[in-house]
């Protein structure tokens, strides 16, 4: 009986459901394929771009040093350094840097500058038949998770949760983006230290399917809108910043009301950075995730390097992953980069 419910429970996410369209190729054929883009080489050129938040020339200088040192060239957007109130730049401007850099054919991946907020508002304005045409490495986290889920779901294309231009890419941060995304390798994802960054296993064992996620917030914001992937059987992940524990229960309810929550085959949460316990009584967040999760009888933890940190996994979205719920662990099941 449990099965057959949550067999039903994942039929009625209608408000998802209802909302997703699929994607279409240049010939408006039904794009099934998904596809995945090359892998980096030193001497490469990489595009810096602001999606969303302003950055500072300052930003930009570090950023390419940082590249510099992985053997990477870098190419900068044309609106890069605008500004539109707290926008990087009008949304058409935003938005052109996007699909010309995707048009570029000298440039192998694409690396927005920071998060903040901006990426919902231009999702209108992209080109997804171009993208899906040029699948190029595409990479960052917190509101670039907006531009990460639509490409992903409609350009069927693999995308990149890890970091930004101006993050620290410290040895645990290059370590993985230099495995997954220039040596293809299928990675197994663990956190180095469990000391320091203690795995909290909320349900135990392992399950399969493709990885979904990114920033919680972002993704609550993006429920009922045409640019989320498909659920079904899939791997959530989120992770938050700032956030008081009321919230996060009640962007969760969010997601269980969506039909999100009823479709998933597991669920991680990364990192709640600076995260409160908010007006007292409260309860924890652990206590918030097994209510939320437990009942869905899927393996789930918290405590994975995923979020607003200095050491971050690389994640590849709409790829297939096997994860461990007690271990921690993220398998990748193949390359999410082609050698082409």
């Amino acid at each position: 009986m449990v099965i057959k419910r949550r067999e039903f429970l994942a039929t009625c996410g209608l408000a998802t459901i209802a909302t997703q369209i699929s994607p279409l190729t240049a010939k408006g054929e039904l794009a099934t394929t998904i596809h995945k883009p090359s892998h980096l080489q030193v001497g490469d050129t990489v595009g810096f771009i602001s999606p969303a938040g302003i950055v500072d020339a300052k930003d930009i200088e570090a950023a390419q040093q940082s590249f510099s040192q992985l053997g990477l060239k870098v190419k900068l957007g044309k609106h890069i350094l605008d500004r539109y109130g707290y926008l990087a730049g009008k949304d058409g401007d935003r938005a052109e840097d996007v699909n010309l850099m995707f048009s570029d054919r000298t440039i192998k991946a694409i690396i927005p500058m920071r998060g903040g907020w901006g990426c919902n508002r231009i999702l209108p304005l992209l080109d997804y038949s171009l993208i899906r045409s040029h699948p190029k490495i595409i990479i960052g986290y917190s509101d670039i998770t907006t531009l990460l889920l639509a490409i992903n779901a409609r350009s069927q294309m693999i995308t990149f949760h890890g970091p930004v231009a101006t993050s620290t890419w410290n040895q645990f941060t290059v370590d993985y983006f230099k495995r997954i995304l220039f040596n293809a390798e299928a990675v197994t994802m663990q956190n180095l230290n469990p000391s320091e960054v203690r795995v909290e296993t909320i349900a135990p064992g392992k399950a399969r399917g493709k990885l979904v996620g990114g920033n919680l917030s972002v993704l609550s914001a993006m429920v009922g809108s045409p640019y989320l992937p498909s659920w079904n059987k899939s791997i959530l992940f989120v992770e938050e910043v700032g956030e008081d524990v009321y919230r996060i229960d009640r962007m969760l309810t969010q997601l269980k009301t969506a039909g999100i929550l009823n479709q998933i085959s597991g669920f991680i949460f990364g990192q709640c950075t600076n995260c409160k316990l908010g007006d007292e009584p409260s309860f924890t967040l652990i206590q918030v995730l097994q209510q939320h999760i437990l009942p869905l009888g899927i393996p789930a933890w918290y405590g994975s390097m995923i979020g607003h940190i200095k050491d971050k996994f690389t994640l590849p979205i709409g790829l297939e992953v096997e994860i461990n719920a007690e271990l921690g662990t993220i398998r990748m099941l193949e390359a999410a980069v082609s050698l082409v």
